[in-house]
């Protein structure tokens, strides 16, 4: 077992610690705290009470960029984990993000700097939320769903498997502000739909399987193909 920067860190006697855990400097942890098999919690990482960690994660890494890569500054330049937090195997979580009180996050899921992740929302094995999201109160993002950067979602929202998200209307061919989907309150987007920059989805719509959504969703309608329209019902 190794705990690195011990004599630094506040490690309560309740905490659970598996085999070759490693423990930066600075790291704060609650009570009655689980961290799994050869998990690392990089320097500066605030865990609040009954958190539970799996194996083999990194937790509180910085991030980093090439010439060709905007670069990243961070509002709070630690990692955030608030109480009664679930975390699995093998997940990867940024500094500079919030994760607030009762989430859920899945096996090899992987959470950018600069995110906000409301109260009770779940986060699916394998989903990537990319920098600079917000994901308001009870969400769900199901499995393998892409919410990319620059991303607003509301609460109550509905991420189905496979989804993925565009923040960049040009694809890198000039200058561009960032800008993912804007989906609002009550939102539910079906299975391998795909959202392009900056649409607006409105609130309690309802978004078909498979749908391409090229431009603004009103408030409380079913919409559905490619690309994405209203449904009569």
């Amino acid at each position: 077992m190794i705990k690195e920067g011990f004599y630094l860190s506040h490690i309560p006697d309740d905490t659970h610690l598996g085999k070759y855990v490693v423990i930066e400097d600075n790291v704060t942890i609650g009570k009655n705290v689980s961290i799994g098999h050869h998990t690392t919690i990089l320097k500066g990482t605030q865990i609040g009470d009954n958190v539970t960690i799996g194996c083999h994660c990194v937790l509180g890494i910085k991030p980093a960029t090439n010439a060709r890569m905007r670069k990243s500054s961070t509002g709070h330049p630690h990692l955030n984990i608030q109480p009664h937090t679930r975390i699995g195997h093998v997940v990867s979580v940024y500094s500079g993000t919030q994760i607030n009180k009762g989430v859920f996050i899945g096996d090899h899921a992987s959470i950018r700097e600069n995110v906000l992740i409301g109260e009770e929302s779940v986060i699916g094995r394998a989903a990537i939320v990319e920098l600079n999201t917000i994901i308001g109160k009870s969400c769900t993002i199901q499995t393998l769903a892409y919410i990319t950067g620059d991303t607003i979602l509301e609460d109550h929202v509905f991420i189905g498997p496979c989804v993925s998200m565009s923040n960049d209307k040009y694809m890198g061919a000039k200058e561009y502000s960032l800008k993912g989907p804007y989906i609002k309150t009550g939102a539910k987007v079906g299975n391998n739909a795909s959202l392009l920059p900056g649409v607006v989805i409105g609130t309690d719509t309802i978004i078909g399987a498979g749908a391409v959504v090229t431009r603004d969703i009103d408030d409380g309608i079913v919409a559905a193909g490619i690309p994405a329209k209203k449904l009569n019902r």
